[in-house]
């Protein structure tokens, strides 16, 4: 399989790292800034990709959802790890209806992370059941992390949120006021060299449950990142996020049991 990697940063260089280590070829390097020799284009257009099997995209909020109606109108089928831009996904859905659009997107693409999210899931709706349990949620980060709230807390968040019917919101600013009651408060941490730390709390005044997920490192993002170009590169056509390949990658290795 023959991959072009848009956004040469610490992610595009461990991606091309494990695509190589799979036996996979790269097709294209693209990014507007790196000086790395690796680098053939600085912008992503039908020529720079010409060739690819599939796209790993980890860009910027800025220019993924251009970078995503491109994909999608050249048929390219693409990885996106860039988040920000999930607010826009039913206007793109839209803007390529039509398309032969492959396009797999997610926060994450750590399977840590995904099975992760699913004890997170079971779990708030036992707390919520309860009636007895206020949820919060705390991220932590490396200081050069672009983005605050990381995209894997947003879905946690909103995970919980959908569980506690007495929630309506999910605040994300510092607060400098009395929480609503509606609200679940997320925080965000930014310092050091912290690969990611997520952490979901279900608070009574009996008690406290914490749920960790802590990244050792990046590389479980590469190796995600890199499986689903392999997944999605395989004839799928639509929108899919992680949890479509892992319910079918699952359901196929039952059926083999």
């Amino acid at each position: 399989m023959r991959i072009a990697i848009v956004g040469y940063g610490k992610m595009g260089k461990l991606i091309r790292s494990e695509a190589l280590a799979k036996g996979h070829l790269i097709g294209a390097v693209i990014d507007p800034f790196a000086h790395d020799p690796e680098v053939t284009a600085r912008a992503v257009d039908a020529q720079s990709i010409d060739g690819c099997d599939v796209a790993i995209d980890f860009t910027h909020p800025d220019v993924v959802c251009d970078h995503i109606v491109l994909y999608a109108r050249l048929g390219t089928p693409a990885v996106i790890g860039t988040t920000g831009w999930y607010d826009r996904l039913s206007e793109l859905q839209e803007a390529t209806e039509g398309c032969e659009r492959s396009i797999i997107y997610s926060g994450n693409y750590s399977l840590g992370v995904a099975l992760f999210m699913q004890v997170v899931k079971h779990a708030a709706s036992l707390f919520a059941k309860s009636g007895l349990y206020d949820p919060f949620l705390i991220e932590l980060h490396h200081a050069q992390k672009a983005d605050s709230p990381s995209g894997t807390a947003e879905m946690l968040a909103q995970t919980v949120l959908d569980s506690f019917s007495e929630k309506t919101q999910i605040v994300k600013e510092t607060l400098h006021h009395k929480r609503t009651p509606d609200a679940i408060h997320l925080a965000s941490v930014r310092g050091g060299w912290v690969p990611g730390t997520h952490t979901v709390y279900f608070d009574s005044p009996e008690d406290t449950v914490e749920l960790t997920h802590r990244a050792r490192s990046r590389q479980g993002f590469a190796v995600g990142a890199v499986q689903a170009a392999t997944w999605i590169a395989d004839g799928r056509k639509g929108f899919f996020n992680l949890d479509d390949m892992l319910r079918d990658v699952f359901l196929s290795m039952e059926k083999n049991v």
